[in-house]
């Protein structure tokens, strides 16, 4: 079973219909009012005063250039502590210093530091971010993650549009792709079945 999980394309084959439920954001609609980050791509406990990122950057990256084109949109982190154990330092202060450092200004950030799942990114974003009828808010996540944080999201009553990135597969085309490494196979894997 791990040989099968880890080598073959199932892991692909799991991820791309969850990837490829939305569209990239199409921006014709105007512009947004607000811009959501989830978390979970933190390590807050890197050494020292470094902020370390995982394969989820991008949820970062794609910031200044969103927080450039759309000036006066609010940019909203949220992230806490997703530790089981132990005293975890919440994701949100790292993510104020990393926004900052970016060139964005602290008044335009919005820092939740209390969620630890995608249900409390929703709920504590909502009470936060008081969105008004007919706001645009942005939700920035992992392609693969958006399926379900869309979901949640507007069971919360916060409508979002999903502005996917992290994209871990160039499509169909990657169905039949296997895998070189057997634990990417298996990260693929888990991922795809988590969600």
């Amino acid at each position: 079973m791990l040989a099968i999980l880890g080598f073959s394309p199932v892991g692909n084959a799991l991820i791309i219909p969850l990837e490829h439920r939305f569209p990239s954001w199409d921006a014709a609609g105007g512009a947004p009012d607000g811009i959501i980050i989830l978390g979970g791509v933190i390590d807050a406990s890197s050494p020292g005063n470094q902020i370390g990122l995982n394969e989820g950057a991008e949820r970062l990256a794609v910031i200044p250039d969103l927080a450039r084109r759309y000036p006066n949109a609010r940019i909203l982190f949220s992230g806490g502590s997703g530790a089981l154990m132990g005293d975890g330092s919440a994701e949100a202060g790292a993510a104020a210093r990393l926004l900052e450092s970016f060139g964005i200004s602290r008044d335009r950030v919005i820092l939740e530091d209390r969620a630890r799942n995608t249900v409390e990114n929703a709920v504590f974003s909502k009470a936060i971010a008081r969105p008004k009828p007919g706001e645009r808010w942005l939700l920035v996540t992992s392609a693969f993650h958006m399926p379900r944080a869309i979901r949640v999201f507007r069971k919360a009553g916060f409508p979002v549009e999903p502005y996917p990135v992290d994209w871990r597969t160039r499509g169909t085309e990657d169905m039949m792709r296997p895998f070189a490494v057997m634990s990417d196979g298996l990260q693929r894997s888990d991922n795809a079945v988590h969600e």
